[in-house]
């Protein structure tokens, strides 16, 4: 495993790390006794940083990352999100008084002192024009409930205005071969900042694993089966905004020039930590050979240039005009 600084935070975070959203809830079926192994196969490989949410199964993964940290000796960090519980999630509902009440749940819920990072959950845009919000977390910060925090965002839009408060640290963002914008113009501004970068999505919900068809068909307690229009939450979160179809497509082009030996999850990881302003990707992972198959991605040879060429030529060709402009 390699290691790569996550902004000002002091921390060094494995580059491939892991999102708990799947062991949580939204993906299918899931088992605590799998999920706990996947977890603790992922820290056997050199993982030290996992990213939650009080969401995820209304506190179910922020629990299982809590034993984690009881059951291991090893450094381990932990980031997670709040806001997604606001009903409705609508701007004016994010008060300092509420996060507090965010935070000590999941403060509970982990069984620590204090969240090593902190995150909006992909608040409304107005949000990261409410500077009073972010006051809030500076006196958070001040009374040792968080380490650091950060944001998660939807749009490019949002990561740049949420970058112009100094106590923001991180941007987790939505960056994968299908959803290439952040590189034009976000990263730049990060690295100015020394902002970290956590990538969300890396496998497009899984579509980049390679191992879909038009014949899969997802559980109805499957986001891949009730969001793909964007009925339950951003359609961005799910196939990463990308018609199916069109993404087994581009899947299909792509799995004609991946190097020997790399699985299509490895390659597309790869292509993420080929942007040094990446901090780190978190894919999901529900059992331990997807961890491991996730994690050989840091051990791959860098791509090519030719390599990537293509892989932007197919971009360009058969995703960008349905995503680029609207995230």
């Amino acid at each position: 495993m390699n290691y790569r600084l996550l902004g000002r935070t002091g921390m060094k975070v494995s580059e491939v790390s892991f999102g708990a959203w799947a062991i949580g809830a939204s993906w299918g079926p899931v088992d605590d006794r799998e999920s706990m192994a996947a977890l603790n196969k992922a820290v056997d490989l050199g993982v030290n940083f996992f990213d939650t949410a009080d969401v995820y199964g209304n506190g179910r993964s922020e629990k299982l990352i809590g034993q984690l940290l009881r059951d291991r000796s090893e450094k381990i960090y932990v980031a997670t999100k709040a806001g997604r519980k606001l009903t409705p999630h609508v701007a004016e509902k994010y008060t300092p008084v509420a996060l507090r009440k965010f935070v000590e749940d999941s403060l509970k819920n982990l069984k620590v002192d204090s969240l090593d990072l902190l995150q909006l959950h992909c608040p409304p845009t107005p949000v990261f024009y409410t500077p009073e919000v972010f006051e809030g977390l500076d006196r958070m910060v001040s009374a040792g409930k968080l380490k650091n925090y950060g944001v998660s965002v939807e749009k490019v839009e949002e990561a740049l205005k949420a970058i112009e408060y100094p106590g923001v640290k991180t941007v987790q963002i939505i960056f994968n071969i299908f959803r290439q914008r952040p590189a034009d113009l976000f990263f730049r501004e990060a690295k100015s900042r020394w902002i970290g970068i956590i990538v969300r999505v890396p496998l497009a919900s899984g579509l980049l694993s390679g191992k879909m068809s038009r014949a899969t068909r997802f559980s109805s307690d499957d986001h891949r089966a009730f969001n793909r229009k964007g009925q339950s939450f951003d359609r961005g979160e799910t196939f990463a905004g990308v018609d199916f179809a069109r993404g087994l497509q581009a899947v299909e082009e792509i799995r004609q020039i991946l190097p020997r030996g790399v699985t299509m999850p490895q390659f597309a990881l790869r292509w993420i930590l080929m942007h040094d302003a990446v901090s780190c990707a978190i894919p999901g992972a529900k059992n331990p050979a997807q961890v491991a198959d996730n994690c050989g991605a840091a051990a791959t040879p860098r791509l090519s240039r030719g390599v990537m060429k293509q892989v932007r030529d197919i971009y360009d060709r058969l995703i960008r005009e349905d995503v680029h402009q609207r995230w």
